[in-house]
């Protein structure tokens, strides 16, 4: 086999009609390309457009791999609106977040970072919602707990689960404005400047720690599914990864042929998720599982909610304000800045990683702060619509570039409209409300310690021999543990006598990466330590500035239909933080190939990825 083959998952043969080879560069090695350099061969950049018809194939490829993220999301949070029992709705959800994804991921795309990043729901805001949906004003009652209570279509129903919906959004729309403001304003320069490592780190892994009980809730209905799911997803992951399957494919040169995918790489929790949901499928109809709710296992039949695909009707145009008018409450928003605080520095590294793999040069800086803007119009969007969550970079698409070679934008375009017609077509979303629980606690046991996992790996960046260092994130990881631990045992230890000082609290105390994050970035800024020490110059790297204000970076970043050539003619461009400076003299007599050329080599280290 062929080292592209071998380093694309799809043959090479298939690109080499449509598009141009983007080489990354040698590192002055000389112009020959060795076994190895082949592997950096990209059959797209960035600015490249494909076949129409590879760009459906590819953008489906990015759909699947966002799967686990987009769906689990609105799961999880229907414990906490008391939707367990109700699929019709968990299954809106899912179609609605589907439907802002696309959106939001043809804004980036489009006027945004301008990369091919897909964009969608983030754990981050999980912690802060689960933590505010906890509060005693906000906890389900006790008849919405069991399925025989529950009458799906009451106005009581509806009532109690709309109610902690409206209150979720206006804390996510009143939150993004701060992140459309840090965005669009270049604030967010500023603001990583005290965030390095040291930070990072305990917030993205308590992450992960934090949604353990769900995870352990939804596998204990029957431990065997789950443990059976883990164990695939695994074996998929881990041990099969590197073997590929011979597929059917077709093209003029060679005709129908044979073409090896890795596809256990591409997609190993959708087969592994399958595949549990299909022997689930055949336990349920030949009565391995039992037939009584009473008995344990019960939960893991498919035809709990078997009804709710013929419920549920072809279309249905998602609209914001479906649920309700949005409700605020000061709790939530500061909650949920927590959680945007930490989706704007993740999204930051994965601009970088996502450069490098798609062949284009770095983001400069007008780039990086229009993205985080347009990250936070996503999120208000997101609340707008009623989602439950706000939107982010997604790391595991980051990682796909580097699998397939493909780093054209117009296949992350193509993901986007296809993302949104799924949104529209409610019975799909509604098929996945019929996944058995114990199958979606398997798959929360290797998501969430992998997102932990991740959070964990960034302190590869800072001297863990220092013992200063160790005591920082070991302090910082135990209390964001142990305090929000403590308040839920002792709901009513705060009691300040202002109501909405004690709700504040409440949701603060409770979110374990809040506190994880504040100890974080207040004792990295406050104890001393050399920059090397606490990881900061090896964390910046890439500066945040306009050096790579090059006739390569403006064909990539700058603005569209030609909207940058109309502004460049104002003095005041240069003072606005998310708009491209004016171009470079020679812009006009100069032509550009290829971007690829201009490259550093891929670094796989860089990419902060989640992805299995």
């Amino acid at each position: 086999m062929s080292p592209e083959k071998e380093s694309n998952g799809l043959e090479n043969d298939t690109f080499a009609i449509h598009g141009n080879f983007c080489e990354l560069e040698n590192d002055g090695e000389g112009s020959d390309l060795s076994e190895e350099d082949d592997k950096n061969k990209l059959s797209y950049c960035v600015t490249d457009v494909p076949a129409w018809y590879l760009c459906i194939i590819l953008g489906i490829q990015h759909l699947l791999t966002a799967f686990g993220g987009i769906i689990a999301i609105p799961l999880i949070l229907s414990q906490g609106l008391c939707l367990q029992h109700d699929g019709l709705t968990q299954g809106h959800l899912i179609s609605t977040i589907f439907f802002v994804s696309g959106m939001c991921t043809l804004l980036q795309v489009t006027f945004g970072i301008r990369l091919p990043i897909v964009q969608g729901g983030t754990f981050a805001f999980l912690a802060p919602s689960m933590a505010m949906l906890s509060m005693p004003e906000w906890t389900c009652p006790a008849w919405t707990q069991n399925a025989s209570l529950v009458n799906t279509t009451s106005p009581e129903y509806i009532d109690v689960w709309q109610s902690r919906m409206r209150e979720l959004q206006g804390s996510i729309m009143v939150g993004s404005l701060f992140q459309v403001l840090v965005g669009f304003s270049g604030l967010i320069g500023f603001f990583m400047r005290f965030i390095g490592p040291l930070t990072i780190a305990p917030t993205i892994s308590l992450i992960g720690l934090s949604l353990y009980d769900s995870a352990g809730m939804s596998a204990g209905n029957h431990w065997g599914i789950s443990t059976m799911t883990t164990a695939l997803i695994i074996l998929f992951s881990q041990y099969l990864r590197h073997i590929p399957v011979p597929f059917p494919t077709y093209n003029k040169t060679k005709k129908l042929h044979t073409s090896r995918i890795y596809i256990f790489q591409l997609l190993p929790v959708l087969l592994g998720i399958t595949l549990s949901w299909l022997i689930c499928y055949i336990f349920t109809i030949t009565n391995v599982l039992p037939s009584e709710p009473e008995q344990y296992g019960y939960l893991a039949r498919t035809d709990l909610k078997g009804d709710v695909i013929g419920q549920t009707p072809w279309f249905r145009f998602p609209y914001p304000g479906q649920w309700g008018l949005p409700t605020v409450s000061l709790a939530g928003v500061v909650g949920i800045l927590a959680g945007v605080l930490s989706s704007m520095i993740e999204s930051v590294g994965d601009y970088h990683a996502c450069a490098r793999l798609s062949g284009a040069p770095p983001p400069p800086k007008h780039a990086i702060n229009r993205g985080i803007g347009i990250e936070g119009i996503g999120c208000l969007l997101a609340g707008a619509w009623g989602t439950g969550n706000g939107t982010t970079s997604y790391s595991e698409n980051v990682g796909a570039l580097g699998i397939t070679k493909v780093g054209s934008r117009m296949v992350i375009v193509a993901g986007g409209v296809l993302m949104i017609i799924m949104g529209l077509f409610c019975k799909i979303g509604a098929i996945f409300t019929t996944i058995p629980t114990p199958v979606i606690g398997g798959m929360f046991l290797v998501m969430f310690g992998v997102i932990s996992a991740a959070g964990v790996s960034n302190l590869q960046y800072a001297d863990m021999n220092s013992s200063r260092n160790v005591f920082i994130f070991g302090f910082s990881m135990f209390s964001g543990l142990v305090i929000p631990n403590w308040i839920f045992k002792n709901p009513d230890a705060i009691a300040t006598g202002v109501v909405e000082l004690d709700q504040l609290l409440q949701v603060l105390l409770t979110t374990s990466m809040f506190i994880g994050g504040f100890f974080g970035v207040f004792l990295d800024n406050t104890i001393p330590g050399t920059l090397r020490e606490r990881g900061i110059i090896d964390w910046n790297k890439i500066p945040l500035d306009d050096s790579s204000n090059t006739l390569e970076s403006s064909e990539v970043y700058n603005l569209p239909f030609g909207i940058s050539s109309c502004l460049s003619s104002f003095s005041w461009v240069r003072y606005v933080p998310f708009l491209p400076p004016n171009p470079p003299s020679s812009q006009d007599e100069a032509k550009v190939d290829s971007l690829a050329t201009k490259q550093q080599p891929v670094k796989p280290e860089l990419i902060r990825s989640v992805a299995l």
